[in-house]
Formats: C-alpha cells, sequence, structure tokens
C-alpha cells in the first residue's frame, strides 16, 4: 500500500515560498459553519486555510470538497479504532520542513504567512496518516475475503525474475513509562530520567522486568516477532539502526515515556515477507491500485454520509 502521507504537489511548497510569503498576507477569517457532515461542522475558516494550502502547492481543487473529505477519513480512522498521536503529528511536520531543508520556524512561518497555518496542516497529516492506516485494513480485509494470497504475489514476483525476497525479523520489546495526561505536565521530565537510567542499564530482553521491579507504573511487553515492513514508522528507523542487545532512544507518546529493545534479528524468506515487499513496492501500476482503492472507499463513505449546507 503506497503511504497517503505528502502529496507531490507538495513539492512546490519551498519553490513557491520566496514569492507567497513576499506576496500573501494572513486573511482575516471569520468562522461560520458552512457544512455538518456526520454532525461534525465545517467552517468557512477551514475551507479557507483549505484553498490557501491550495495555492500554497499551487494545485487546483476544490477546498470544500477536500475539507468534507478530511472530515470523512477522519470519522473513519476514529471507528476503526486508528489512533494517530500528537508525537507522531510532531515527527511528521518536523521530517517534512527536514527533508525540505528549513527550520521549524521557517515552515511555521511560511504556514502562518500564507494564510493555511500551522494547525490546519497538521490536521492535514493527521487524516493522511490515519487514512493510511484504514487503507492498509481495508487492504487486509479484503485479500482476506478472496483477494490476493500471499501465494500468489510470490507467484507474480517470480514471473518478473526475481528470487523470493528476504527480510530482516526481529525480536522486539517495549518498555512504557505510563503517564496519565493529567501529569503531563509535572511528571514528564522524571519519568524520562527514569526512562533513560532504565535504558543505560538495557543489556537484551531476559533482564528487563527484573531491572524494572520496583518502579512504579512501568510496562514492559513483548512484542513477539515483526518484519522490517511492518515496522511502525515512528520507530523504524532507530529499530534498524539498534544492535540486538541494545534499545532505541527514549521518546514521549501518547502513553508517556518509552524505549523498545532489539532481542534478537535474523533475516526470513517466507510467503508472507513476499507479500509484504509487494505490498510496499506496489508492483507495477501499485499506485493506480492504491487511489482507486482510496476512491472507491471515500465513495462509500460519502454515499453513506450525513452531509448538510448551511
Amino acid at each position: 500500500m503506497r503511504k497517503y502521507l505528502f502529496s507531490a504537489g507538495l513539492a512546490f511548497l519551498v519553490m513557491a515560498t520566496p514569492v507567497l510569503v513576499a506576496t500573501m498576507a494572513p486573511p482575516a477569517f471569520a468562522d461560520t459553519i458552512k457544512y455538518i457532515v456526520n454532525d461534525v461542522p465545517i467552517t468557512t475558516g477551514d475551507i479557507k486555510h483549505r484553498a490557501a494550502f491550495l495555492r500554497l502547492q499551487r494545485k487546483k481543487g476544490d477546498a470544500a470538497n477536500e475539507m468534507i473529505e478530511q472530515t470523512l477519513r477522519l470519522a473513519e480512522a476514529k471507528r476503526l479504532g486508528i489512533r494517530v498521536s500528537d508525537a507522531q503529528v510532531d515527527e511528521a511536520y518536523a521530517r517534512f520542513a527536514s527533508s525540505n531543508k528549513m527550520q521549524l520556524k521557517q515552515l511555521d512561518g511560511i504556514m502562518a504567512q500564507s494564510g493555511v497555518t500551522k494547525e490546519h496542516f497538521k490536521a492535514f497529516i493527521r487524516s493522511q496518516m490515519a487514512w493510511n492506516q484504514a487503507l492498509g485494513a481495508r487492504q487486509r480485509a479484503e485479500q482476506g475475503s478472496g483477494g490476493t494470497s500471499e501465494q500468489e504475489m510470490v507467484r507474480r514476483m517470480l514471473e518478473k525474475g526475481g528470487s523470493k525476497p528476504s527480510a530482516t525479523e526481529y525480536m522486539l520489546q517495549q518498555v512504557i513509562f505510563v503517564v496519565p495526561a493529567a501529569e503531563r505536565r509535572s511528571s514528564m521530565a522524571k519519568r524520562k530520567r527514569e526512562a533513560e537510567a532504565l535504558r543505560s542499564r538495557f543489556n537484551g530482553c531476559d533482564s528487563t522486568r527484573q531491572f524494572a521491579k520496583g518502579l512504579l507504573d512501568v510496562t514492559v511487553r513483548d512484542l513477539g516477532r515483526v518484519l522490517a515492513p511492518q515496522l511502525p514508522p515512528e520507530w523504524a528507523e532507530q529499530i534498524k539502526s539498534t544492535k540486538v542487545g541494545g534499545a532505541t532512544s527514549v521518546r514521549e507518546t501518547e502513553r508517556g515515556v518509552e524505549f523498545i529493545g532489539i532481542c534478537s534479528s535474523r533475516q526470513v524468506s517466507d510467503d508472507k515477507v513476499a507479500q509484504l515487499m509487494f505490498d510496499t513496492d506496489g508492483g507495477k501500476g501499485g499506485d493506480d491500485k492504491a487511489d482507486a482503492l482510496s476512491a472507491k472507499y471515500l465513495g462509500e463513505l460519502k454515499a453513506k454520509a450525513r452531509i448538510v449546507k448551511r
């Protein structure tokens, strides 16, 4: 499944910046409700922010329709139990700035001066990340009910002249220092220090629970075997760059403070790997199939939605 995070049109953002920042002033938005989508309001301000975003991308589009579709995507993700944390969104926003050779303050400034706003762009990022997960769930459901099987994926890859692919399989352990939402401001720094202290003693997964004894609200979870293509995006690079017996750096999450220990790793080659690699690379026409699935899924949501124009 292709990652639906940032459209190719965003490449224009950096090129357009000198002109747009100089010529566009942030408009004054007087918000009124324009649409109600399944009881969720969309305001004139939301639509104006999206129109500014389209101009910044140098894209044509219907800003109101984009906001309706974004609202439907987020609602469907919520129904499926998909949650994209603030930390994940902030990381994606920072990566976007870095990949475009900008400091965060520069990107903040572009978003403010163009009339998009940082908050609107982050809401867009959240919806794209959540929708990508929803599309993955839909694809897996369709495969499980008569879709393309793992064996079929292998056959296709072998027909293309390749051998059955291999991937790294990790045994992982997750260590969570729980911080309740109401205590994040007062307790986060202390919990980070505690997590760093435990991480510094980490030398393999067998002793983690022993080290964690006596620490309050610490959860140690064995994640089992995870193939490299299945690693959570926010952890993938750190896990891949960490040696067996070591642990990733400590980071804040919606649960509190966490790190992941790498218990073991090995190269494996089987039908599941082939399917995952095919899903990731898409094969010929993979993007077209992803686009078609997205359009079909969104069309179904629109057909069932209650959309009221005010």
